[in-house]
C-alpha cells in the first residue's frame, strides 16, 4: 500500500479533561463585594453634603443628623422599638393569614375563585384611606396600627405562596400519584417544600414593607404618642429637620437589618435550591 505513513505523536497523549470546579461564594471581605457599596455610599454622602451646604433649609448636614442621634439615643431606641413591635405583629398576622388562605386555595379551587378577587380589591385600596376608619373602629391603641400593617403584607405572601404551592414539578407529582400518596402527603412532602423559596421571597418583600405600614399607621393615628412615624410627624410640624432625618435613618437601618435576616434565613433553609448554588455576580 502506498499510503502516507502516520506521523508519530510526541509527548504523552492528552488525558481526559478535568471538570472545571465551580467557584464558591465570594467572601464578604473581598474588595469586589464591599468596594462598590463603599463607593456608592461615598458618592451619596458627597452629594448630600453639597446640597446641605447650598440649601440648608432642604437638607440638614450629616453631622447634624449624627449629633441628633447621639444627643438622645434612648429616645430613638424606644420609638424604634415601638414601631418594630407594630411591624412584627402586623407581619405575623398578615403573613400567617395569607399562608393559611393559600393552603386552602391550593386544595379547594372554589375558594381561590372566591378569595382572590377580594384580595385584589383589598390590595388596590389605599391603606391611608382605611387607616382613619380603623382608628375610629378600634381606638388609638396598637390594634388599628397592626391591622394596617397586616393589610399591607397580606397580598404579596398570598400571591407568592399560592404560586409556589401550584408550581410543583410534574415528574415528582406523577411519582407521588403512582405511589398512591394521599393529598395530605402530597401537601406536606411535595407542595410545601416546593413553595418554600416563594414564601421566603415574599418574606423578603413584606418585612421591609411592614415598616412602611407601621409608619403610615402612626402618621394617621392622631392620638399616637410613640413610634418613629409619630416622631417624624411631630418633628416635621416643628421644622426640626435633623430629627426627621435621624428617625428616617433609624427606619432605614431597621429595613436593612430585616433584609439581612431574611437573606441569612434563605441561606440556611434553601442551601439545596439553585438560587443559592449559582455564583454571585
Amino acid at each position: 500500500m502506498g499510503g502516507r505513513r502516520p506521523r508519530p505523536v510526541s509527548g504523552n497523549p492528552p488525558g481526559p479533561r478535568r471538570p472545571r470546579k465551580r467557584r464558591g461564594r465570594r467572601s464578604p471581605l473581598s474588595p469586589r463585594v464591599w468596594l462598590p457599596t463603599v463607593v456608592a455610599v461615598a458618592l451619596v454622602g458627597a452629594g448630600w453634603s453639597w446640597i446641605a451646604a447650598e440649601h440648608p433649609y432642604v437638607l440638614p448636614t450629616l453631622s447634624e443628623v449624627g449629633r441628633t442621634l447621639v444627643s438622645d439615643p434612648v429616645l430613638f431606641v424606644e420609638n424604634a422599638w415601638s414601631t418594630l413591635q407594630i411591624a412584627l405583629l402586623g407581619v405575623a398576622w398578615g403573613a400567617g393569614t395569607a399562608f393559611v388562605l393559600a393552603l386552602l386555595m391550593s386544595e379547594i379551587p372554589v375558594l381561590r375563585r372566591a378569595i382572590m378577587p377580594l384580595a385584589v380589591v383589598l390590595n388596590v385600596t389605599p391603606v391611608v384611606a382605611l387607616a382613619p376608619a380603623l382608628v375610629v373602629a378600634f381606638g388609638f391603641g396598637m390594634t388599628p396600627k397592626v391591622i394596617v400593617t397586616a393589610i399591607v403584607t397580606v397580598f404579596p405572601v398570598l400571591i407568592n405562596v399560592t404560586t409556589g404551592l401550584r408550581s410543583v414539578p410534574g415528574p415528582a407529582l406523577h411519582v407521588f400519584r403512582t405511589l398512591h400518596a394521599s393529598r395530605l402527603e402530597v401537601l406536606l412532602k411535595l407542595r410545601l417544600p416546593s413553595s418554600l423559596p416563594y414564601a421566603l421571597a415574599a418574606l423578603r418583600v413584606v418585612l421591609p414593607l411592614s415598616i412602611v405600614g407601621a409608619v403610615v399607621a402612626e402618621f394617621v393615628a392622631a392620638g399616637s404618642s410613640s413610634g418613629l412615624g409619630t416622631m417624624i410627624r411631630n418633628a416635621a410640624a416643628n421644622a426640626q429637620l435633623p430629627h426627621v432625618y435621624a428617625a428616617i435613618a433609624c427606619l432605614a437601618t431597621m429595613g436593612v437589618l430585616m433584609l439581612a435576616f431574611t437573606a441569612l434565613l434563605e441561606r440556611r433553609l434553601l442551601f439545596w435550591h439553585e438560587s443559592q448554588l449559582t455564583n454571585p455576580s
